[in-house]
C-alpha cells in the first residue's frame, strides 16, 4: 500500500479520480472515510455525497451525477462500489453499463467532483481499455495484505493521528500478541492511545499491560514454550485457555493449523522460496511466515510429520469420544515437550 496517497489527502491535495482496489476491506473503508472527512464538511454530505453500487446501478447514472454541479458546497464526491467490469470476472448482476460514457468522463473529469472507485478485488483486468485509462489518469491505491514494513508504518501513522508516539518494539509486541488483523490492531491501538493520552508514548510495557493475546497468538506462545522445554509455562497457557472457555477441539485445530504452517514453511524454504513468496503461495500474512520460520528451525522434517500424525490421531480420539478431551491435549503437549 502506498501511504503517500493518505498524506496527499490529509494535505487536501485531491485527485479528480481515485481507483482503490484490493482485498483488505478495512483499508478500503478507512481510505474512503479519510477522503470524505478531508474533502467535505459534515453539513455538505446530504447534498454533495453520492454512493452507488454498480451491481445494481448503471455506471452512466453515476457519471451523470458526477457531472452535476455541487449544491451549496465546493465539490461533489461520487463513490462507486463493486465495479466488476474492471475485472476478468463475469458480472453477477444483469446491469448493462455504458462503459463508453465512463471512458469519455475519464478523459475530461469534472473539476468540481471527486470520483472514487472502490473495487474489492485482488486483481483488475489489465487488458481492458477502461482499466488502462483509469490507471493512467486516476490516483491508484492498491490495498491487499500489508507487508510487515507497511504494517509498522500504518500503525505509527494511526498513533500519530492521536498525537501519540509508539516505539518499534511496541509495534512488534502488538503484532506478536494481537496478530495481523487490522480491525483488531485498530481497536487495541486506539485503546492504548486513549490510555497514554495526547503527547504520550506507547512502549512495549504498555502493550503487555493493555493488549490481551488473541487465541492464535496464545497457541503460538504455547508451542514456543513447549519447544523451548518450558513445559510448566506451556501448560499454564493451556489451562488459561480452558478457563476462558476455549473448546479443546478448537485449540487442537489451531495447533494443527500452526504445525501445518511450520511444516509448509520449512519445505518451501528448503526449495529456495523467500518469505514473501511463501506468504503468497500459502495465502497467509508475511509476518506469520516469519514467526513460523523461526519455529521451523527447531524441528526436523521427520519430527514435524510425526507431530502432524499425532494431531490427526488426537482429533480422531476427541471426535470419537475415546478419551477425555482435556487429557488428550495434556498428553499431546507433554509428548511434544519430550
Amino acid at each position: 500500500m502506498n501511504l503517500d496517497v493518505w498524506k496527499k489527502i490529509k494535505k487536501k491535495q485531491f485527485s479528480p479520480i481515485y481507483l482503490m482496489y484490493g482485498t483488505e476491506a478495512f483499508l478500503l473503508q478507512e481510505t474512503k472515510d479519510l477522503l470524505i472527512k478531508n474533502a467535505m464538511h459534515e453539513d455538505e454530505k446530504d447534498f454533495n455525497l453520492s454512493v452507488y453500487d454498480l451491481e445494481e446501478t448503471p455506471v452512466e447514472i453515476a457519471i451523470s451525477d458526477a457531472e452535476t454541479l455541487p449544491f451549496m458546497g465546493e465539490r461533489r464526491i461520487v463513490i462507486l462500489h463493486n465495479p466488476s467490469f474492471l475485472t476478468a470476472e463475469k458480472a453477477k448482476d444483469k446491469v448493462e453499463h455504458r462503459i463508453e460514457k465512463l471512458e469519455q468522463y475519464v478523459k475530461e473529469p469534472a473539476p468540481f467532483t471527486i470520483l472514487v472507485f472502490i473495487a474489492p478485488y485482488e486483481k483488475l483486468d489489465e487488458r481492458k481499455k477502461i482499466v488502462k485509462q483509469l490507471k493512467a489518469n486516476a490516483e491508484v491505491l492498491t490495498v491487499n495484505t500489508l507487508s510487515e514494513k507497511d504494517l509498522h508504518l500504518w500503525i505509527a501513522d494511526r498513533a500519530n493521528q492521536y498525537h501519540v508516539a509508539i516505539s518499534s518494539t511496541a509495534i512488534q509486541e502488538l503484532l506478536q500478541v494481537a496478530g495481523t488483523n487490522l480491525m483488531i490492531i485498530t481497536q487495541e491501538l486506539d485503546k492504548m492511545c486513549l490510555y497514554v493520552g495526547a503527547e504520550g508514548s506507547i512502549t512495549e510495557d504498555t502493550v503487555k499491560l493493555l493488549v490481551p493475546r488473541s487465541l492464535e497468538q496464545n497457541i503460538f506462545s504455547l508451542i514456543d514454550k513447549v519447544v523451548n522445554r518450558k513445559l510448566a509455562e506451556a501448560l499454564r497457557i493451556f489451562y488459561d485457555l480452558l478457563q476462558n472457555n476455549e473448546e479443546p477441539l478448537k485449540i487442537l485445530s489451531l495447533l494443527a493449523t500452526q504445525f501445518r504452517l511450520i511444516y509448509q514453511v520449512k519445505e518451501l524454504s528448503k526449495m529456495g522460496y523467500g518469505q514473501q513468496q511463501i506468504a503468497g503461495n500459502l495465502k497467509v500474512h508475511p509476518f506469520r511466515v516469519k514467526l513460523a520460520a523461526g519455529q521451523a528451525s527447531l524441528f526436523t522434517e521427520h519430527e514435524l510429520l510425526k507431530i502432524l500424525n499425532q494431531l490427526a490421531e488426537a482429533d480422531y480420539e476427541m471426535k470419537s469420544g475415546k478419551k477425555d478431551k482435556q487429557l488428550i491435549l495434556e498428553l499431546f503437549i507433554m509428548n511434544l515437550a519430550k
